[in-house]
C-alpha cells in the first residue's frame, strides 16, 4: 500500500508513520520540514497555510491520505480537492470535540456536531476547525472519507503533556496530589492503536464518522497512576484528594491535572460510545503497555516531552501541591 501522510513527524502522525513502515507501506510525508523525517520515508515539502504551498502534491497517487491538520479548514478543503482524483480514501483524524455541547454519557456518532464550514480560514476555535475539516474531507471525497473521532489520545510522541506531566511528576517521588475518587473510569486511546486503526480502516475503504477511542472505563486514574509508579520505579506516594477539595483551592481539571475531568466534561470525554469502531477492527493495547513505552520514550530523549506551542503548559504549581498535600 501507498500511503500520505500528511505530518508525519510528531505524536500522532508519527505514529502513523512507524506504524505504516512497520506494515511495510511505502510512505510518503508532506509538511513544512520543521524536523527531520522519519529514516524509510520519501519526505515532500510545503506549507499548506502559504499560497502555493501545495506544489509538491500536485503529481503522485496514493492508496490512503492521513491527515491529522487541526487548524483552518480551508487548508484540508484545499488539499483534498487536490488528490480525490488521485487517492483511494482520505482518513481524517478529528476529535470528539466535534460535537455541540451538552454531549450526554454514551454518546455515539449521531450526536449534533458544532456549526462550522470547509471554507473556515480562521484557525482560533478548535471544535470548529475539526468539523469544518472533516466536512472538506467529505466535500472532495464522499464516502472515501473515514473521520476518525479521537478523543483523549495517549503514548510515546506525546507533545500535548498530559501522561509525560504525570510521569515526570511521579518520577520525582515523594507524595503526590492524585484527584479521587481513584475509580473513576477514563477513556482514552493509544497514538499507535488509533494509527494502526486508521490505516486498515482507510485501505479496505471504510467511510463515514467513528469515535475511536477506548469503552469507557478501559482503565481508571488509579491504574493509570499506580501504572506510573510502578514503571519509574520512584517512592511517590499517591495522595487521593476528593475532587470538592481540589476545586474550592481553584485547581483546573485538565490542565493543572491532566486527563482528571468533572461532572458534563468527565461525562463527554470518557463516556463516548465506541462500538462503531470496535466493529471495524479497533484494537486496543493494555494501559501498562502505553504508560512504560512512554516513559521509556521520555527517558530516550532526556526525560523532558516536547510541547506544542499552541496548547497550554500542563501540570499543577508545586506551591499549590504542597498546600494541598499540608
Amino acid at each position: 500500500m501507498k500511503v500520505l501522510v500528511l505530518g508525519g513527524t510528531e505524536f500522532v502522525g508519527r505514529a502513523v508513520v512507524d506504524e505504516a513502515l512497520a506494515l511495510g507501506w511505502e510512505v510518503t510525508t508532506f509538511n513544512r520540514g520543521s524536523h527531520a523525517p522519519v529514516e524509510g520515508v520519501t519526505a515532500l515539502r510545503g506549507d499548506r497555510a502559504a499560497p502555493g504551498g501545495l506544489a509538491a502534491l500536485e503529481s503522485g497517487e496514493w492508496d490512503v491520505v492521513v491527515d491529522t491538520w487541526s487548524w483552518a479548514p480551508s487548508a484540508v478543503r484545499d488539499t483534498a480537492a487536490l488528490l480525490a482524483g488521485r487517492a483511494g480514501s482520505y482518513v481524517y483524524v478529528s476529535s470528539r470535540s466535534v460535537y455541540a455541547d451538552p454531549v450526554p454519557y454514551g454518546a455515539d456518532e449521531s450526536a449534533p456536531v458544532v456549526a462550522s464550514s470547509p471554507d473556515e480560514s480562521d484557525d482560533s476555535d478548535y471544535a470548529r476547525n475539526k468539523a469544518g475539516a472533516e466536512l472538506a474531507a467529505v466535500a472532495a471525497f464522499g464516502d472515501r472519507a473515514l473521520l476518525a473521532r479521537a478523543g483523549l489520545i495517549l503514548g510515546p510522541y506525546e507533545n500535548v503533556g498530559r501522561l509525560p506531566y504525570w510521569l515526570t511528576r511521579i518520577a520525582q517521588g515523594g507524595p503526590v496530589v492524585a484527584p479521587a475518587p481513584g475509580d473513576l473510569g477514563l477513556q482514552y486511546v493509544d497514538a499507535r492503536d488509533l494509527a494502526v486503526w486508521c490505516l486498515e480502516a482507510g485501505a479496505r475503504g471504510v467511510g463515514g464518522a467513528f469515535n475511536v477511542v477506548s469503552p469507557p472505563e478501559f482503565t481508571t486514574m488509579r491504574e493509570l497512576l499506580e501504572e506510573c509508579v510502578k514503571v519509574t520505579g520512584s517512592d511517590a506516594e499517591l495522595r487521593w484528594i476528593e475532587p470538592e477539595r481540589l476545586l474550592a483551592a481553584g485547581v483546573q481539571p485538565w490542565i493543572e491535572l491532566p486527563i482528571w475531568l468533572v461532572g458534563d466534561d468527565y461525562a463527554f470525554m470518557h463516556g463516548g460510545e465506541v462500538g462503531k469502531a470496535v466493529a471495524a477492527g479497533l484494537r486496543l493495547r493494555p494501559v501498562s503497555e502505553t504508560v512504560a513505552d512512554t516513559w521509556a520514550w521520555l527517558r530516550s530523549i532526556g526525560g523532558k516531552a516536547p510541547m506544542r506551542p499552541d496548547r497550554p503548559n500542563k501540570g499543577l504549581d508545586p506551591a499549590v501541591e504542597a498546600q494541598l498535600l499540608a
